[in-house]
């Protein structure tokens, strides 16, 4: 494994399912994209665009990122530029990965902002 921890919340796994029977590849496009995508910007430091901090969020514990670039074969002919977008969060502290969203943008626009801010906050109380 490339991080110590990788996880998915309830709401990510859920919305997963979902989107696997429109994108019937996304459960293994998924693992490519954690264990490259993700690797490279968080273990080797290589940014290629494809990944950014979110600032909208007032949580500086766990940070929060955005991938934009998702390639999923499913979207043929699409490449990254597939439209599913994944809100995580890593913490370098404890090399740990948590998936929070995943969605694609012809079903919703933005990410889950509340859903992102109960996350952070259940991370803070668990720290207590």
């Amino acid at each position: 494994m490339f991080f110590a921890s990788v996880s998915g919340t309830p709401e990510f796994v859920r919305d997963l399912k979902k989107l696997v029977k429109k994108f019937p590849t996304l459960k293994e496009d998924l693992e490519i994209f954690i264990k490259h995508q993700l690797v490279l910007y968080h273990k080797q430091n290589i940014d290629n665009k494809g990944i950014y901090r979110l600032k909208s969020t007032h949580v500086t514990n766990p940070i929060i990122y955005k991938a934009r670039k998702f390639a999923c074969r499913s979207r043929k002919g699409k490449g990254s530029q597939s439209g599913i977008r994944i809100i995580y969060s890593y913490t370098e502290e404890f090399d740990q990965i948590v998936l929070i969203e995943i969605y694609y943008k012809g079903d919703k626009e933005d990410e889950d902002k509340q859903r992102i801010e109960s996350y952070c906050n259940s991370v803070k109380d668990q720290s207590k």
